[in-house]
């Protein structure tokens, strides 16, 4: 039994990275496409 919590433990780890990048990836390009609409830079 404890394999199984160890392993899903170590499991669930990249899939809380991989989401938590798409969170950022997915607010960097609302930026940029709010950035070019209003012909701004991002900087």
């Amino acid at each position: 039994m404890s394999e199984l919590v160890y392993g899903s433990y170590i499991l669930v780890w990249p899939v809380l990275t991989l989401g938590v990048l798409a969170v950022i990836c997915g607010a960097v390009i609302k930026d940029a496409v709010q950035a070019r609409q209003s012909d701004r830079d991002m900087v």
